[in-house]
């Protein structure tokens, strides 16, 4: 059963809490762990510039950024940016923002055929993740910039 509540008073709210409180031996819960427009704007916001300029690149490329492309952008040193991101997951559920299990947005993909030693050859983001996360970054001010309409066209008598 999945039961949403949108809009509900301060009074409603505690009542249901106490309801739940209850009856908690006989329910159990499970926390989306999906990422939302708001948990994708806080995660990006919670980055430093780096790591924030790594995440922008991967989802301006859809999802799917070449490493190598990414080491060209960071003078071949992505520690700084991977670092920060695997910690901004972990950092989140310690503040609550996101329940635990969230898995990371951006992922590496490593070449299969170079089991031992693995390298990043790309970054990527799921397809589901890409317009949460484009959309979280234009609430950041860090979206497309808009288009002008005005440029090409031609001025009417």
């Amino acid at each position: 059963m999945r039961i949403t509540i949108e809009g509900a008073s301060p009074e409603f709210e505690r009542k249901l809490l106490a309801l739940l409180a209850d009856h908690r031996h006989e329910l159990t819960f499970a926390v989306g762990t999906e990422w939302d427009a708001e948990r994708a704007e806080q995660f990006l916001a919670s980055l430093p510039a780096n790591a924030l300029r790594f995440a922008k690149l991967v989802v301006d490329a859809d999802g799917n950024k070449d490493a190598e492309e990414l080491r060209a952008e960071f003078h071949n040193d992505l520690r700084g940016p991977t670092i920060a991101l695997s910690r901004a997951v972990p950092r989140g559920v310690r503040h609550k923002w996101w329940p635990s299990g969230t898995e990371a947005p951006i992922t590496p993909r490593y070449d299969p055929e170079h089991p031992s030693w693995q390298k990043a050859i790309a970054y990527t983001m799921t397809s589901e993740n890409v317009p949460v996360f484009r959309s979280a970054l234009a609430r950041l001010g860090l979206g497309p910039a808009p288009a002008d309409h005005n440029q090409n066209e031609e001025e009417q008598p």
